[in-house]
């Protein structure tokens, strides 16, 4: 009888999965069999020391052009958004006026193309979920294929495994077989598909990878001048820990001095209220990532052709079976990296939006459109207002559009906003410092300077 392990590679070969991408997944369920949790204690861990670190300020404005010639733009567009209540493609959401992230990531790269003369190539790691939607919208946009690449890549598929007896989860509808393999995958997809050596042929020596949903994910040309300067393989954008981040990944340093990017799921139990101490893990990832292609390649030839990174256990249940998803991050690549180092940089190179809160600052005027199809904060604000709203009513797009449905309110003075109860917001609507708005039956709320708890 075929071991469990055999059932899965047979079935990868099956559906045409590649030679490296099967080994990869072997490894790693090798590891889960095992029983080898993916947890990292600090036992094994420290902050992250000072050396390892390099401040912004010391990088910006420092830059040559012409590096522009060596880099290359990856956006990660995988995600479809679910957790708004969406099902196709997340970067297909307006998010400033009528434009999608799609149209602003296009028109910051043309513009760059534009005012520098240089033919900077964007590429989209899109899933199997995404590719048809994003390919279609970006027909609109002709000039932004470079010759000799593709526009999009796609990212693998993982088979699920059923946690019962770790044999492959298997369903009607095949699509729940698979999982992505988180955006740890992104090495091995540019690998196997041949897209890293045409790259590389091209004279292309740096990429700067972040989320297509981060929109102040920009191109900065000083990052890439500095690790061209030192001679730096992996360089990862951290920010400081606030407290709506204590339960994202931190980075922290293992005891031989190389960095780690540790994840929540990958925490003992027992070390999660160690794991928020914002002022002892200080830094989070931004998933804004700069690799030296040349030195991956290395890396991955050093490995036939595989990236092994910290393993990641997703517990989750499909039609109410308890199945794992074994995943792997994009960041955690920096402990595979000799010489790698974190840049800290400001708040406004992280502007995801993960969920409606997010959006719905993005949409308000505390955040402007400059002439380079960057979203930023308007000059008056050092921080953008901090949004909570009402799951009940708001959690989804179209809760949010519904309630929001003629015109957002002013947010540029605010310091915080707290909505509370099923509110809905009409013209003329601005709220200063810290607004709370509460109501206990469905309310409007139109023609008002909103401060301090206003009661509906």
């Amino acid at each position: 009888m075929a071991s469990a392990l055999e059932r899965f590679v047979r079935l990868m070969y099956d559906e045409g999965i590649s030679e490296p991408v099967i080994r990869t997944f072997g490894t790693y369920y090798q590891q889960y069999e095992q029983g080898r949790s993916g947890k990292i204690s600090k036992r094994h861990i420290h902050p992250p020391s000072q050396e390892n670190l390099v401040e912004y300020d010391a990088v910006k404005d420092k830059s040559d052009k012409a590096i522009l010639r060596e880099v290359v733009m990856i956006k990660l567009n995988g995600g479809l958004g679910t957790s708004m209540g969406l099902s196709k493609a997340k970067s297909l959401l307006p998010v400033k006026g009528n434009m999608t992230f799609l149209d602003i990531i296009a028109r910051q790269i043309l513009t760059l193309r534009a005012q520098t003369s240089y033919d900077i190539p964007l590429l989209f790691m899109d899933s199997y979920n995404t590719q048809d939607d994003t390919l279609g919208y970006l027909s609109r946009y002709p000039d932004l294929h470079c010759p000799e690449l593709p526009l999009d890549f796609l990212q693998n598929r993982f088979p699920r495994i059923r946690a019962e007896d770790k044999l492959p989860f298997q369903h009607k509808d095949k699509a729940q077989n698979w999982n992505p393999p988180g955006h740890g995958d992104i090495y091995t997809a540019m690998s196997s598909n041949g897209l890293l050596d045409k790259l590389i042929a091209k004279g292309i020596r740096y990429a700067f990878v972040s989320n297509a949903d981060n929109l102040g994910a920009n191109l900065d040309i000083s990052i890439a001048s500095y690790m061209k300067g030192n001679n730096i393989p992996f360089l990862m954008e951290v920010c400081l820990r606030s407290e709506v981040d204590k339960k994202g990944g931190h980075l922290s340093e293992l005891k031989d001095g190389r960095l780690i990017l540790r994840e929540i799921a990958q925490c003992p139990d027992a070390e999660a209220e160690e794991f928020q101490n914002i002022e002892l893990y200080r830094y989070f990832n931004t998933n804004n990532i700069w690799l030296d292609l040349v030195r991956l390649k290395e890396e991955l030839d050093k490995n036939q052709g595989i990236m092994i990174l910290p393993l990641i256990i997703n517990p989750k249940a499909v039609n109410g079976t308890q199945i794992v998803q074994l995943e792997t991050a994009m960041g955690s690549a920096i402990s595979v990296f000799e010489g790698a180092k974190a840049l800290v940089v400001p708040r406004s190179r992280f502007a995801p939006v993960k969920k409606t809160t997010d959006l719905l600052a993005i949409w308000s005027d505390a955040y402007e459109l400059n002439d380079q199809y960057q979203i930023v904060l308007k000059r008056v604000r050092k921080e953008p207002p901090a949004v909570t709203l009402d799951e009940r009513f708001y959690k989804s797009i179209s809760q949010l559009q519904q309630r929001f449905n003629l015109e957002v309110p002013s947010l540029v003075n605010c310091t915080s906003l707290n909505v509370v109860g099923d509110i809905t917001f009409g013209r003329d609507v601005a709220c200063e410092g810290n607004v709370c708005i509460m109501a206990d039956k469905p309310a409007d709320l139109s023609n008002r300077v909103c401060a301090g708890i206003v009661t509906l």
